[in-house]
């Protein structure tokens, strides 16, 4: 594996440090990251107060894992979550936005979801159609188009994924591989986005970033 969100509290392994099955690799840290997205948004919205979260109807492990992590991290930023179920396509997403804009949310977030990834454009686009701040969870997003993006390094832990396949090709258990946490992260800021929905975003926020598209 390289990119589960939190493989233990998926069921996937025992443990990271001891796997103890057929299953290791790497953990992208869907879960705590979504936390960090949302902190990212306080720090360049600080009148911040309502926060739009696309979700999906599934209400899978990964699912649950990341919702209970949200709804914790938002009353300690003093912001309120706003979860809208949607399906991953044009037309409901489109539905989705609407829900947002009548629930007056200051900006938008989603969960970590392969559907979302795959409608990444026009989930990109329906957010600057209706002038929102957004924070999205892979470069991908932003290079169509969004404001902003933070997490994993994907191409790496795909790196870091072939190391694990020539150990266990040369005899390794996979039991006694310990699974590795993302270690290399991106944030990624597009100020093009920013001036389309008229978002100046912060000195020290873009301090901060790996990567400004100007």
């Amino acid at each position: 594996m390289t990119n589960p969100a939190d493989p233990v509290g998926e069921g996937m392994v025992a443990s990271l440090a001891r796997p103890g099955g057929n299953v290791t690799g790497l953990s992208s840290l869907g879960v705590e990251l979504n936390t960090k997205r949302l902190e990212i948004l306080k720090d360049t919205i600080p009148k911040l107060s309502r926060v739009g979260l696309l979700r999906a109807p599934l209400d899978n492990i990964s699912m649950q894992l990341q919702l209970k992590a949200l709804r914790a991290a938002a009353p300690e930023l003093k912001v309120k979550l706003e979860e809208i179920k949607t399906e991953a396509d044009a037309v409901s997403l489109e539905s989705a936005f609407k829900a947002a804009m009548q629930k007056r949310v200051d900006a938008m977030m989603t969960v970590t979801t392969r559907p979302f990834f795959a409608q990444r454009k026009r989930i990109v686009e329906l957010a600057g159609k209706n002038s929102l701040p957004a924070i999205y969870y892979q470069k991908e997003f932003v290079a169509d188009g969004g404001l902003m993006s933070y997490g994993a390094d994907f191409s790496e832990l795909f790196r870091r994924g072939a190391h694990y396949v020539d150990k266990i090709l040369k005899g390794a258990k996979p039991a006694d591989l310990p699974v590795q946490q993302a270690t290399k992260f991106e944030f990624v800021i597009n100020l093009k986005a920013a001036k389309q929905i008229g978002l100046t975003i912060p000195g020290r926020v873009l301090e901060r970033a790996n990567e400004v598209i100007k």
